[in-house]
């Protein structure tokens, strides 16, 4: 009987079925097996020990025998440091009336004006930088030696003013032409032949300002008087004879301040260019004997501020004025630090001698000091004011006539008797000192409380500096955008009258 072909179809299919169920057993097998064993494998490493990385194709040099290995740098960059201070003192009126020259004449016609300054050499001779305003003139024997109405005192003055520790003498007020031009002139000689420095009047040809490098510091300075009357080709400085104007002395009109602004413009920019790192101005204005500043001082140094001067030193009016800080309307941030009036050094304006002065205030003074710091980055700042309140001592304690000028720091009160004073005469300087510190206390203060709040916010700015380099990238661009303003507007700006 023949198959059927049905059922033996049917037979294949199952076989080859089965087969095909045992070869995917057997790969799911084989694939197992390869999963187990890569596991294995990795497991051979022991703990602790390191496992091998592959290598990359390319791979470091040895150092050669020259060649040194360098340790990767992890330190965080420096902060900037101050790497200088200068400290600079200035004081008010040597304002030579004859009884207080007369007083240094000795028994052979010669004169010795050492007692002047006996008391406060310690204090200017310790400053870096020493300046006074130089209220006389030395006009030399062609002229008589007297005071007011038109100064000129004896040349062996600046012989003491030398020893005591003076570097610089004012030279220009209402006095410095009582002598004429050529006492102007001979002024300057007697002055720097001793080798002080003059600022305020000059030689012919010479800068309206000075440079000084105190410590690697350049400060800028320059001085300038009020004019009783400006003639355009002459000037009286104190009411009396016209003195040709021969571009010797630095002064101005209370009626035309544009041509001290006019005259201060080219001088800041010839300051910068001589390489000056911050700035002062030395003034002679506001009105004899009043006890604050006026409103055209206020005005003044307001201008003065937002010309860009750092500090504005005053005096003339021969009385302590205030102190203040002042911000400028042109440049946010700047700020300067003002002493109106220094008061007399020395004088023999006594109390109830002038009647224009209230009680002993021509007696009382102020040895004003600044002090600038310089960082590491070359940027310079006012770092510090002070004040040490004088008072003119006249007194006869032995028997021979003196005026001196004491220093009257209130922490060594309890040694103000060892300063050629007698008991009372301690009271009196007591009297002295309440009367200016009433006078320049609060701004004292606020000028310190300032300057130390600039100063620590100055040095976390530093030690913070190094993580925020766009800090200094946003400061440069933002200087750059300054300058380019200026000389636009110098280019653009008429020339002034």
């Amino acid at each position: 009987m023949a198959q059927n072909p049905k059922r033996g179809n049917i037979a294949v299919i199952v076989v080859l079925t089965v087969l095909i169920v045992l070869m995917i057993a057997a790969t799911a097998f084989l694939i197992y097996l390869s999963i187990d064993l890569v596991n294995k494998e990795a497991d051979v490493t022991p703990t602790g020990s390191a496992m091998q990385l592959p290598q990359t194709t390319q791979t470091k040099p040895a150092p050669t025998e020259t060649e040194e290995t360098e340790a990767p740098t992890t330190e965080a960059p420096e902060t900037e440091q101050v790497i200088a201070t200068a400290t600079i003192g200035a004081m008010g009126d040597l304002l030579m009336h004859e009884p207080v020259f007369r007083t240094c004449r000795q028994s052979d016609g010669s004169y010795d004006f050492s007692s002047i300054f006996r008391y406060i050499k310690d204090a200017v001779s310790g400053l870096d930088y020493a300046i006074a305003n130089l209220e006389t003139t030395f006009g030399g024997d062609n002229y008589p030696y007297q005071g007011n109405p038109a100064f000129n005192c004896p040349d062996p003055l600046i012989d003491a003013v030398k020893d005591a520790g003076f570097d610089m003498l004012l030279t220009a007020n209402n006095h410095a032409g009582d002598t004429m031009n050529d006492g102007i002139k001979r002024t300057i000689e007697i002055v720097r032949d001793a080798g002080l420095a003059t600022l305020g009047s000059q030689l012919s040809g010479e800068n309206r300002y000075a440079v000084v490098d105190v410590n690697g510091i350049k400060i800028g300075m320059v001085c300038y008087t009020w004019a009783y009357a400006d003639y355009g080709s002459s000037f009286s400085l104190n009411g009396l004879t016209p003195v040709k104007d021969e571009g010797q002395m630095n002064y101005f009109a209370n009626n035309n301040p544009d041509k001290l602004y006019n005259e201060l413009g080219p001088i800041l920019e010839g300051m910068k260019a001589d390489g000056a790192e911050a700035t002062m101005i030395l003034l002679h204005w506001g009105q004899e004997y009043q006890l604050t500043e006026n409103a055209a001082q206020q005005k003044m140094a307001q201008k003065l501020c937002d010309m860009g001067f750092d500090v504005i030193v005053g005096g003339h009016p021969h009385v302590v004025q205030p102190m203040a800080v002042l911000e400028s309307t042109e440049n946010p941030g700047h700020k300067t630090y003002c002493i109106y009036s220094l008061g007399n050094a020395v004088s023999n304006q006594r109390n109830g001698y002038v009647s224009a002065c209230p009680g002993a205030h021509g007696e009382d003074g102020v040895l004003f000091t600044v002090t600038f710091e310089k960082y590491s980055d070359g940027k310079v700042y006012v770092a510090g004011v002070d004040a040490l309140p004088t008072w003119v001592n006249m007194q006869s304690n032995t028997g021979v006539k003196e005026y001196n000028i004491v220093p009257l720091d209130k922490e060594n009160e309890a040694e103000w008797g060892n300063l050629g004073m007698s008991a009372d005469q301690v009271k009196l300087a007591g009297n002295s000192y309440e009367r200016t510190m009433k006078i320049i206390g609060e701004g004292l203060k606020t000028c310190q409380e300032d300057l130390a709040q600039a100063k620590a916010d100055r040095e976390q700015y530093y030690l913070d500096l190094p993580n925020h380099p766009e800090w200094l990238e946003a400061e440069t661009a933002e200087e750059t955008i300054a300058e380019t303003a200026v000389e636009t507007e110098e280019t653009t700006l008429p020339d002034a009258a």
